[in-house]
């Protein structure tokens, strides 16, 4: 092979990855310039702060790009974002499994706890048309182009979620759960009806006007060590090998003693 074209392979070789290198990083500043920094809203040294992609890497172990170009991991993600900057005390859990009562787990997208409960989240980064109500069993995607999918009542199965969480956490009262479904804003919510208390499903442009009314409008009931106890309780299911999920849940069964 000609030498000289040897040489131009290389150097552009070296330039593609130091161009691939350059959007990479500049990625990363527009999320963190985006979502700022995660923790909560009390004033910090910048050299202590954690962006949310740092947080949410740092508890799931996903990526930038597992998580910009997978769209599970980017709705949680997203949604973590609208709650990071909220006022008080709080901690975030991403991806947790725990039994479910039938020798089974349960895998809970987020679960955020406040000051004020704890708001278990169910995200469901889906387009198209949604229709369903708390009672049926499932729901129903649809798109112009006639296509249609069902899915399981997301109502339901974040109840599931909450039932197993008392389950682990049975000091903590059932008032104090609050359930959130959270959809894409690429979805229209075309006919969605439910009554259940303490119940919401919404697109996620709208989470950070629902969690800032309800913090508002809700006393303190969790202090910021019992925040922190239960967190750290709950950490011991997250981050779990598929292969290995029900083994660990085996080993660390048990109930969180405040």
């Amino acid at each position: 092979m000609d030498l000289s074209l040897r040489h131009k392979g290389f150097v552009f070789k070296k330039e593609y990855m130091k161009g691939c290198e350059h959007v990479f990083k500049k990625m990363i500043q527009i999320v963190e310039d985006i979502l700022g920094p995660s923790g909560v809203s009390k004033p910090v040294d910048k050299t202590k702060q954690k962006s949310v992609i740092s947080t949410y890497k740092e508890q799931t172990g996903n990526g930038l790009f597992s998580t910009m170009f997978n769209k599970g991991n980017y709705g949680e993600f997203s949604a973590y974002g609208k709650l990071a900057s909220l006022p008080g005390y709080h901690k975030a859990l991403f991806n947790i499994y725990i039994p479910n009562g039938k020798g089974k787990t349960t895998e809970i997208d987020l679960v955020y706890l406040h000051q004020t409960g704890i708001y278990v989240i169910e995200s469901k980064n889906y387009s198209g048309w949604i229709f369903g109500d708390e009672k049926s069993q499932n729901w129903m995607q649809t798109f112009p182009n006639g296509q249609k999918f069902s899915f399981y009542n997301p109502i339901k199965q974040n109840n599931g979620h909450i039932k197993a969480l008392k389950v682990l956490l049975p000091s903590i009262e059932t008032a104090h759960f609050t359930s959130v479904i959270v959809f894409s804003e690429r979805c229209e919510l075309k006919k969605v009806s439910y009554e259940a208390k303490d119940t919401y499903v919404i697109k996620r442009n709208h989470l950070s006007n629902l969690m800032k009314q309800s913090i508002q409008s809700s006393p303190n009931i969790l202090e910021a060590t019992y925040i922190d106890k239960i967190y750290n309780f709950l950490s011991q299911y997250q981050m779990v090998e598929k292969s290995v999920k029900e083994q660990h849940v085996e080993k660390i069964k048990g109930k969180f003693s405040p």
